[in-house]
Formats: C-alpha cells, structure tokens, sequence
C-alpha cells in the first residue's frame, strides 16, 4: 500500500512542476502579447512576473499536498514531522512572500481570497480581453458574422 501513496505523490510532485512549466510558458506568451499589442515594457513585464508568480504559487500548493501525502503514508517518526514541518514552513514563506509580491498586500488583509491557479486564469481573461479591445469593435463584428 505504501508503493501506491509513494506513486501517489511522485505524480503531485509532477503535477506541481509541470504547473510551474506551463505557467512559465503562459507568463512568457501573455508577456509578449502585451509587448506586440503596445502596451509597453513595463505593462509586459508587470504581466509576465505577476503571471510567473501565480504559477509559482500554484505549484507550491500541489507541493506541499505532495510532501503532506509521503509524510503520512510512510512510517512515522519525529524526524519525518518535523522535515515536513520546515518544508511545509519554507513553502508557505515563500508563497507568502510572493503573493504580497503580486498583490502589493498581506494575504490577510485582502477582502477574497485568491489562490495560484484563480490569478493565473485572471491574467488569462484579462489578457483576452485586452486583444478583444486592441483588435476594435469592426473584428469582433465581422467574427460574428462568419
């Protein structure tokens, strides 16, 4: 039963790197987007870290439920709690640090909640609705028609 967890968060742990891969690849098209669009190097970059940093986040998460699997299906022992605990620990400063990063706020004083995936899939709408403004009114129209 032990190889099943064990195999178990080996695929989290994949699942974590691969949203931190994608979310690059994500952060660097919405990037250079904004760059061909005009929009500037400053609005492309705010784009891009703040994309980056919702993937890196995204990814901790499934992390850490990674580390939190393999730690309560092995044997227990001190040591395994309290390596889980300075991972766990780690991880969440660091996620911490980056969404103040990104948000400009402390987590807990934000009005909602807002996990890695949710600002990801944010910079995606607003990057969709930023090409529906730049391509005008007249391509939104003759796509409709089509």
């Amino acid at each position: 039963m032990e190889e099943v967890f064990t195999a178990v968060a080996v695929g989290f742990e994949a699942v974590g790197a691969a949203a931190m891969i994608v979310g690059f690849v994500i952060a660097v098209v919405l990037g250079a987007r904004s760059l061909v669009r005009h929009e500037g190097g400053g609005a492309a970059f705010t784009v891009l870290r703040t994309t980056l940093g919702a993937a890196i986040l995204l990814g901790l998460e499934v992390l850490v439920a990674a580390d939190l699997i393999r730690t309560i299906t092995s044997k227990p022992s001190l040591e395994d709690a309290a390596i889980l605990g300075l991972i766990v620990l780690i991880r969440t400063l660091l996620s911490m640090s980056i969404q103040i990063e990104i948000e400009g706020t402390l987590p807990w004083r934000r009005a909602l909640t807002r996990t890695g995936g949710q600002m990801l899939g944010d910079a995606v709408a607003r990057d969709r609705a930023a090409g529906r403004a730049a391509s005008g009114p007249d391509a939104v129209g003759a796509a409709e028609s089509r």
